[in-house]
This record gives C-alpha cells, sequence and structure tokens, in this order.
C-alpha cells in the first residue's frame, strides 16, 4: 500500500511557518511507518505559491533523510496547477487536447 495524492498546504509568512509545515511532514512520515504505507519521497515536490522565501522541507525514507524536490507545475485528477496559480497552462493543454481530436475525425 501507498499514501498517494497526500497534500499538505501551509501559509508561509516567516521562518516559523517552515518549521510547522516540516513538522507536520515529519508527523505523516510517522504515520506512514506506523501504518505501514511507504512513502515514496521521489514523487513528493515542494510547490511554492506567491512566496519567494527560501525553505527546504526533508522526508525520511527507511532511516534516510531526503530533501524534496521543488516543482512550478503539478497536475491532478486532469487538473494542471502552477505557482503562479494562472489558468494558462490549462487551457493551453485542454486546447491542444481538442485539436488532437479534431486530427482524428
Amino acid at each position: 500500500m501507498f499514501a498517494d495524492d497526500t497534500k499538505i498546504w501551509c501559509t508561509i509568512k516567516e521562518e516559523i511557518d517552515s518549521i510547522g509545515l516540516q513538522q507536520d511532514l515529519d508527523s505523516m512520515d510517522s504515520w506512514c511507518q506506523e501504518w505501514l504505507l511507504k512513502l515514496n519521497p521521489d514523487k513528493c515536490k515542494v510547490m511554492h505559491i506567491g512566496h519567494r522565501m527560501k525553505t527546504d522541507y526533508y522526508v525520511t525514507e527507511e532511516g534516510v533523510t531526503r530533501q524534496l524536490d521543488e516543482t512550478t507545475e503539478e497536475t491532478d485528477l486532469g487538473i494542471y496547477v502552477t505557482d503562479d496559480l494562472k489558468v494558462s497552462l490549462q487551457c493551453a493543454k485542454a486546447a491542444s487536447k481538442a485539436a488532437r481530436g479534431l486530427e482524428d475525425d
């Protein structure tokens, strides 16, 4: 079993907020270990939305602590989310899909 599609978010205004988010990640990691769920650090990412404060986050897998990669866009259930929260990527993907559908006809 895997802990798929889990999301944690926090408003980061100052350093104490990022410490709280790391504590949430640590709690999630502990919960996963307790319930024998695997957390895949390669699939865990950080997206900074609306701030550029340098914050790094970590998860532990089998005793090895790994820094999470940053991303500027993610997709979930067919919805594209970008770090600027603009819908242009979603619109471009939908238009491309529609154009491919027209080509198949």
